[in-house]
């Protein structure tokens, strides 16, 4: 078994030897690039190493316990070892997004609703900041356009993990699955006479990509700026700062306000221009793939229903998966584990039928 995995054991020994070198680090999107990589394979050929070791060590225990039978107890439990590794390699092996081990970028619409909706896109804008914040990421407001009562007609963030990592442990692999829509159950403050509305938001969860990835031709780009406005229509500041920019073949158009400087709002709209390109064109992809091959947990579509939140019975349901829990207050407060790890275990067994599953 996994004799096709030496281009994988080559890949990561040129990886090695290019880290070690300084000429890479002093390019640093090249260096970002092969860290990521040589992160990503990492548990594959620790993996490897470990399942090659065992069956070495089987096969002699086999060997040897024809001529001691107390062997034979050894010979089983590396047997049930090898068993494990084989299962953790084959699903590290099975086929994935490229962008999974990407930092992401998550953008929270209000939606059916009105000032309901864009509280409760504030709620799940501090529920994920707070589940980053467990997992040591970096969250980042690159813009936001608040209303009066302190929720979000729209807001922006990066999310940022400290070091490359395994594609489960960063942000676009983990957060991925919360693309589409979210639905809430509950008496909005706004509401007088104590009934139960049902609003909804709209989340999109794209992999934040280096500008060296995504070539994109200034003169596709139509760029504008503005004031900047806050609640209410009141002036932030008194000087045009705020950039819209419309990529014109694609009709994306990206805008960011919340920096000071034209320059800086016009870097941070361009880091949401390359991340929505990307996303752009993968969903085409996905739509142009065969059922067989189409992931059954969605990952971009905010048109999707995806979850429910109600909150009279501190229930939330995923509807793709048919999770549920009731622990509703727990995971506004940031307690996602569950839900994502049952989404990721979903995806996980899915993209093993498409190589037979770990014993074929």
């Amino acid at each position: 078994m996994f004799e096709t995995t030496a281009p994988l054991r080559a890949e990561f020994e040129e990886l090695e030897a290019a880290l070690a070198d300084p000429a890479v680090h002093a390019d640093l999107g090249r260096a970002r690039k092969v860290g990521r990589r040589y992160a990503e394979l990492m548990p594959i050929i620790k993996a490897l190493d470990e399942y090659h070791r065992l069956t070495d060590d089987l096969e002699a225990a086999k060997e040897l316990a024809e001529e001691d039978a107390s062997l034979a107890a050894e010979a089983v439990e590396l047997e049930t070892r090898l068993g494990s590794v084989t299962e953790r390699l084959t699903r590290l092996l099975a086929p994935r997004d490229l962008n999974d081990s990407s930092d992401a970028l998550m953008e929270i619409k209000s939606g059916e609703g009105g000032e309901e909706s864009a509280l409760f896109a504030g709620d799940l804008l501090k529920m994920y900041s707070r589940y980053a914040e467990s997992r040591g990421w970096k969250v980042e407001i690159l813009d936001a356009q608040e209303t009066d009562l302190g929720g979000y007609k729209s807001v922006t963030v990066a999310i940022k993990a400290p070091t490359a990592g395994e594609p489960d442990s960063m942000p676009y692999g983990v957060l991925k699955f919360e693309g589409g829509v979210h639905r809430v159950q509950r008496v909005p403050v706004t509401e007088s006479q104590g009934r139960l509305h049902t609003s909804a938001a709209g989340v999109l969860v794209m992999p934040e990509v280096a500008e060296t990835e995504v070539d994109i031709d200034e003169g596709d780009l139509r760029i504008d700026v503005y004031r900047s406005s806050g609640p209410g229509g009141q002036g932030v500041n008194t000087t045009d700062s705020a950039v819209r920019i419309t990529h014109l073949p694609s009709g994306i158009v990206v805008s960011c306000q919340n920096e000071r400087s034209q320059l800086q709002n016009r870097e941070q709209a361009m880091r949401m221009l390359r991340a929505r390109l990307t996303a752009a064109a993968e969903s085409e992809a996905a739509t142009a793939a065969s059922a067989a091959r189409r992931s059954q947990v969605r990952t971009v579509d905010r048109s999707e229903r995806i979850r429910t939140y109600n909150f009279p019975e501190n229930r939330i349901s995923d509807h793709r998966i048919g999770f549920k829990s009731y622990n509703l207050d727990q995971v506004l407060n940031g307690d996602l584990d569950a839900v994502i790890k049952a989404l990721q275990e979903a995806d996980t067994e899915q993209r093993l039928s498409q190589v037979g599953g770990p014993n074929s």
